[in-house]
C-alpha cells in the first residue's frame, strides 16, 4: 500500500514506449477494476500520516522550503529537492510532501496493527526529531491554524491544479496547500464482501469523521465548522471528491466514474500540465475532441487519471479510507485501531451497518457540525462502543487497547452528556 496522491511526477507525458495502448473504453474500464479491486481475505494495513509544519517560535510564520528541507536532510523529497537521495525513514516510510509543504509518511503495509504501530511510532519520532533540532514541529489539526493556504512546491502537477481549482473558489487552494489527513489503508477483501465492506467504509465517514473532526480554526479564524479541512476537499472539484453511492457493484461504478471523469492535468514537456477542458478520459480514448499531438492513451495514461480524484475512499486495490482529520502525532493510533476493529469481522461489518444507516451520506453535516448534530453524534456514539469493544481483534496488547479506548470514549462523551 503506497499512495499514489504524489505519482511521480514526470517531464514529460504519463506513458512510456512499452505501456500498453487502450483501443475502447471496455479496455479502460477494465484496467481500472482490475486495478482498484484486488480481492483476497484482509490481511494488510497501513496508515498515511500527514502534518502541517510550523515554527517553534513563531507558528504563523510562512514556512522556508529551505528549512524545511534542511530539517529533512536525506529524506527531503525530490518534489522539494530534485537531487535528494529522498531516504525512506529509517524503520521504512517514504516521507513526501503536499504542494504546502506539509510532509507526509506513508507507512510500509503490516501485518499486524502492532507491527504497523511499531514501525510508524519509530518513523514519526525520528521525523519529530529531525524537526525539532531545527526549531519545527509537526501541526496537530486537520488543517493549518495559523497560516492562509500558499503553495511551495513548484511541480508542474500542482501549477495546473492551482490554475484548474482557483475559479472555482477557495476549497482547491485550501485543501492543496492548507490541509492535513490521516489516511487509513485496508485491504479489499474475499470477492463476496467487497459490496459490503465498500458499503461499511463510506456508511462510517460522517459519524468518524465527526467524532475526529479537529480543524475548526483556519489561518488564525474560527471557522465555525467542525471540519472545515473536509469542507474545502468537498469544495474542491465535486466530480473529483463526491461520495460513491452504495452499490452491488463497485468495481463497475467506479470504473465507470474514472472514465466519464474530465482529466484534471495532462503531463507535457512543455512545463504546463493543463488539460483539455472537459475532456474525460473516454473522450481521449474514443479520440473525441481537438488536442494537438495527443495520440491513444495507454495504461499509464490511465493509472495517472486515477490520482487526480479525491473521494473519502478511494480504491486503489486496497480501500484508502480518506475522510479523517489529521490527529496529534501521540494519538495517530486510535481511529486506525477503531476503524481496523470495526472492519475486522464480516458480523461486525454487517453492525456497522445497521448502525450508520440513518446519517448516510451525511458528510458535509458531519464536516460542518460534528458532534453538536443530534443524529450523527448518536451513531458516532454507537460506532465507537461497536469499535471500542472488537478492539481484542486487533491484536494489540491490553494496555494499548485501554489507551485507546479510553480516549475514543472521550471523544463522543460531551455528545453523550448533551443527549440525556
Amino acid at each position: 500500500m503506497t499512495t499514489v496522491h504524489d505519482f511521480p511526477e514526470k517531464s514529460g507525458s504519463a506513458s512510456n514506449a512499452t505501456a500498453k495502448v487502450l483501443s475502447d473504453r471496455a479496455e479502460g474500464e477494465a484496467y481500472v477494476a482490475s486495478v482498484c479491486f484486488k480481492h483476497g481475505p484482509p490481511r494488510l494495513l497501513g496508515v498515511e500520516l500527514e502534518f502541517t509544519v510550523h515554527y517553534a517560535d513563531e507558528p504563523a510564520r510562512p514556512l522556508d522550503p529551505d528549512d524545511l528541507a534542511t530539517a529533512l536532510g536525506p529524506h527531503t523529497p525530490r518534489t522539494l529537492r530534485p537531487d535528494s537521495p529522498a531516504l525512506p525513514l529509517p524503520a521504512g516510510s517514504p516521507l513526501s510532501l503536499e504542494p504546502g509543504c506539509q510532509v507526509e509518511i506513508s507507512a510500509q503495509p503490516q501485518t499486524t496493527l502492532r507491527h504497523l504501530d511499531a514501525v510508524v511510532s519509530a518513523d514519526l519520532a525520528h521525523l519529530e526529531t529531525l524537526l525539532t533540532a531545527r526549531g519545527l514541529y509537526l501541526g496537530d489539526t486537520g488543517i493549518d491554524r495559523h497560516r492562509a493556504p500558499a503553495r511551495k512546491l513548484g511541480t508542474p502537477r500542482y501549477a495546473a491544479m492551482e490554475r484548474r481549482f482557483a475559479p472555482m473558489g477557495d476549497g482547491g487552494a485550501t485543501m492543496m496547500c492548507s490541509t492535513a489527513g490521516l489516511q487509513v489503508c485496508v485491504d479489499t477483501g474475499e470477492a463476496g464482501d467487497l459490496a459490503d465492506r465498500w458499503a461499511a467504509v463510506h456508511a462510517l465517514g460522517p459519524p468518524l469523521l465527526a467524532t475526529f473532526a479537529n480543524s475548526r480554526v483556519h489561518a488564525g479564524r474560527d471557522t465555525g465548522h467542525a471540519s472545515a479541512r473536509w469542507l474545502a476537499v468537498m469544495d474542491t472539484e465535486k466530480v473529483r471528491t463526491r461520495s460513491a453511492e452504495p452499490t452491488g457493484d463497485p468495481a463497475g461504478e467506479w470504473a465507470r466514474r474514472i472514465l466519464d471523469t474530465p482529466l484534471m492535468v495532462l503531463p507535457g514537456g512543455d512545463g504546463r500540465w493543463d488539460a483539455p477542458d472537459s475532456l474525460t478520459f473516454a473522450d481521449w480514448i474514443e479520440g473525441r475532441g481537438e488536442v494537438a499531438g495527443l495520440g491513444k492513451p495507454t495504461e499509464d495514461d490511465l493509472a495517472y487519471h486515477l490520482t487526480t480524484f479525491f473521494t473519502p475512499v478511494r480504491p486503489q486495490g486496497y480501500l484508502e479510507i480518506r475522510y479523517l482529520d489529521a490527529q496529534p502525532a501521540a494519538r495517530w493510533l486510535h481511529p486506525v485501531a477503531l476503524l481496523a476493529a470495526l472492519l475486522a469481522r464480516p458480523s461486525t461489518v454487517g453492525k456497522v451497518l445497521e448502525l450508520c444507516e440513518p446519517v448516510l451520506g451525511r458528510w458535509e453535516c458531519a464536516a460542518r457540525f460534528g458532534l453538536a448534530d443530534r443524529a450523527i453524534a448518536t451513531v458516532a456514539s454507537e460506532v465507537v462502543d461497536l469499535g471500542c469493544a472488537e478492539l481484542g481483534m486487533t491484536g494489540l496488547p491490553p494496555e494499548t487497547i485501554t489507551e485507546i479506548s479510553e480516549g475514543v470514549q472521550s471523544l463522543v462523551r460531551g455528545s453523550r452528556s448533551t443527549q440525556s
